[in-house]
């Protein structure tokens, strides 16, 4: 029999370990990332989630459950470790897929490891290179598929580290409560509660009828996942954006439209040099708003073609300012996105010409601000009244 080979790597507590790596006397203490007055809490430490602090928590009430929670702001270069991360994994094997930031999955069948305990000595050696080299605790789950290892290396974590046999898939998960298996959230779960489904092996002892009741018409896909079944590979391709997005929170909430309209402008600005960096167009810009009390509203709007120029996304500003910011009561918070991800810098014939010269001169200002950094900006992205902020509004955040 195959050992089982499929790895799922999942870091613990990513941001707030990138910023502890940066700090190290902070270990063992309650910390979070996250803003300071007007923000949310992106991560929190295993010490401060004990004392209450959950992500996405408002900063203020963070700090109302643990007063002495130290906050630290995003100053790691979380892209960088992450990409550093999975390097080390595919010095291992080839078959690396990255799901996220923080979360991935490895294939070790093509290293010729002879069983399990070969593959359990050389997760654990990665487990600790990653650590020696990044100071970033990880977590992992070795199964023969990706869902049960998924599921594994979540048990135990931080710095968890779980084995399930080939063969042992179904009775691994059986014991587990049903809210581990990925898919099922807090309301389905207590839906599931409610008729008496409080472990996974429940699901597997209950007939096709009962099933489809709870189910619906995918109860038998879902019968699978609680046998621990799934025939999905890992797949090392790395998928392309389908979207780009930025957001800002404000530092004092703001209702002046010519501020919100340049904030959104200076958005467009940062996110369509990426755009023409990946060689794509984008079609449709999506603005959403927040209020102070966390309700938001969003609309999103097309171009008739797609595009890599951010003066084809200037015009339709107004008009999503106007309908997504139906309350006009002050707000907290923006955020835009272009997505409707093309291939090429085709445009129409008839703006052809005009778009091609438009297009040089951005590809020379992209150069320009990536050699300096944000050296040359637009008009609108001098402060706009009533922003309060002195920096250029286009500056790129960190994640």
């Amino acid at each position: 029999m195959k050992p089982a080979a499929i790895v799922h790597l999942d870091a613990d507590a990513f941001f707030v370990s990138v910023e502890l790596a940066l700090r190290p006397e902070l270990r063992g203490k309650k910390v979070a990332v996250g803003g300071r007055s007007r923000g949310i809490i992106s991560s929190a430490s295993y010490e401060a989630r004990a004392a209450g602090v959950y992500t996405p928590m408002p900063t203020q009430r963070a700090l109302r459950a643990c007063p002495d929670l130290i906050l630290l702001p995003h100053e790691g270069d979380y892209a960088g470790v992450s990409r550093r991360m999975f390097d080390l994994c595919e010095e291992v094997t080839p078959l690396v897929q990255r799901n996220s930031i923080d979360e991935g999955y490895l294939d070790l069948g093509p290293c010729g490891l002879a069983d399990d305990a070969a593959v359990e000595a050389r997760t654990r050696q990665l487990q600790r290179r990653i650590w020696d080299v990044l100071q970033i605790p990880v977590s992992m789950g070795i199964a023969a598929n990706r869902l049960v290892a998924q599921v594994a290396s979540k048990l135990r974590k931080p710095r968890g580290f779980v084995v399930v046999p080939r063969g042992g898939e179904a009775a691994f998960m059986a014991p587990l409560d049903i809210g581990v298996l990925p898919g099922i959230g807090q309301k389905t779960q207590e839906r599931l509660a409610n008729r008496g489904v409080h472990r996974i092996g429940d699901v597997v002892d209950r007939g096709e009828a009962e099933l489809a009741s709870l189910f619906g018409r995918d109860w038998r896909e879902w019968l699978a996942r609680c046998r621990g079944e799934d025939d999905r590979p890992v797949n090392p391709e790395r998928g392309e954006a389908k979207s780009y997005s930025q957001q800002e929170t404000f530092g004092e909430d703001i209702r002046d439209v010519a501020a919100i309209e340049a904030i959104a402008k200076g958005m467009v600005d940062s996110l369509l040099p990426k755009v023409r960096a990946d060689g794509k167009r984008v079609r449709t810009l999506t603005l959403l708003v927040r209020y102070p009390d966390f309700t938001q509203e969003s609309v999103g709007r097309s171009l008739p073609e797609a595009s890599d120029l951010e003066t084809a996304f200037y015009a339709l500003i107004p008009k999503l300012v106007k309908q997504a910011w139906t309350q006009r009561r002050p707000l907290r918070l923006i955020s835009i996105k272009v997505s409707g991800v093309e291939d090429g810098a085709r445009q129409l014939d008839i703006f052809g010409e005009t778009d091609e010269r438009r297009r040089r001169l951005a590809g020379y200002l992209d150069r320009l601000n990536a050699a300096g950094g944000a050296n040359v900006l637009h008009g609108h992205q001098l402060e706009a009244p009533g922003a309060g902020r002195r920096r250029g509004i286009g500056s790129p955040r960190r994640p």
